[in-house]
């Protein structure tokens, strides 16, 4: 009798001890342990992160840190945090907390546009990945990695194509660049390097010509028009002058590239620069922005037509009027100006 009440309490221990031990399992490891309201929340988690600061960024998304902390030592998550971008979903108990940083970095979308120079776009792109401006200024001005890939300072920007691209927010500056390199080659398809070799230009000088084009029109369906007035201008070796160039290199020259020009004078006309389209014959060889898609498309593809010259045309805001001949030109150029003059601009 003695010896069945002993396995009885040793019995009943046990079944306590187990008790215990499955509520210590539940309430560390299956009990839901997040403390925000929305139904998804983001981290992200900084490259060479410790543990100390693992526990401080992962605090305000749970309510019980100390339980999300054991699970993570027993999981050897806390001996190797990976960097990155994560989305918790609310409800999460720890282990499936874990399981996500472990394995789960989600890319962020990555969008630039109309940069006018490196700085500009290392500026706009450090704000969307880990990597800050300056390592990534570096890596896109690394004269190593220009001359190897054929570009020079004055064209780098050439080689980011304006779009939207996918990457790990834990991207390097020098992984950023170099999947832009692969992005550029693959943009140039066969069919946009035929056609910048039917007009006889590298695609550096597409680009160039493209960022003139960029800035000349903020209408889409006008650019076309307008990159077959600088081709047809090209053709005849006539100089491009245009406005832009005389913009950028005031701007280049004076290194305040935040001034606003409102017009252009004929003193900056005689600006002596290298982007000025007035004085030089021929493509700028660097960029004065970032042309999009669509500009570069209108180089390569221009509308066929005979006209020299184009003007803003004051009766339809954006547009420009184009003519053939420079006594249309200049008609064309005065209703322009005197538009100015009455906005005392």
């Amino acid at each position: 009798m003695y010896i069945k009440r002993i396995l009885v309490a040793i019995a009943l221990l046990g079944l306590v001890a187990m008790g215990i031990f499955s509520y210590f399992v539940y309430k560390t490891v299956l009990i839901p342990n997040t403390a925000f309201d929305q139904e998804k929340a983001q981290v992200f988690i900084p490259t060479s992160t410790n543990k100390k600061e693992f526990l401080e960024l992962i605090e305000p998304l749970v309510k019980d840190l100390k339980t999300l902390e054991k699970v993570a030592d027993q999981k050897k998550y806390t001996q190797n945090i990976r960097p990155g971008r994560y989305i918790l979903n609310k409800g999460m108990n720890n282990m499936e907390i874990i399981d996500v940083l472990r394995s789960k970095n989600q890319p962020v979308s990555v969008k630039f546009n109309n940069q006018e120079r490196l700085e500009n776009l290392a500026s706009q792109v450090s704000k969307q990945i880990e990597a800050d401006s300056l390592s990534l200024i570096n890596a896109m001005q690394d004269s190593e990695f220009l001359n190897e890939n054929d570009f020079s300072l004055s064209n780098a920007l050439a080689m980011y194509i304006p779009n939207t691209y996918e990457f790990y927010w834990n991207t390097s500056a020098e992984e950023f660049r170099d999947r832009m390199k692969k992005e550029y080659e693959r943009f140039w398809n066969e069919r946009r390097t035929l056609a910048a070799e039917n007009l006889g230009l590298t695609k550096q000088q597409v680009l160039s010509l493209a960022a003139i084009v960029q800035k000349e029109t903020t209408k889409i369906e006008e650019r076309p028009r307008v990159a077959g007035v600088y081709l047809n201008r090209l053709k005849i070796n006539m100089l491009l002058q245009a406005d832009p160039t005389v913009i950028y290199a005031k701007k280049h020259r004076e290194e305040d590239f935040n001034q606003v020009i409102k017009r252009v004078l004929y003193k900056h006309l005689e600006i002596d620069s290298p982007y000025n389209t007035y004085m030089y014959p021929g493509i700028p060889e660097g960029l004065i922005a970032m042309p999009d898609i669509s500009s570069i498309d209108a180089v390569l593809f221009p509308e066929k037509h005979n006209y020299l010259y184009f003007v803003a045309d004051t009766s339809n805001f954006g547009y420009h009027k184009f003519s053939k001949n420079l006594t249309e030109h200049n008609r064309n150029k005065q209703q322009y100006i005197n538009w100015l003059s009455q906005q005392n601009l």
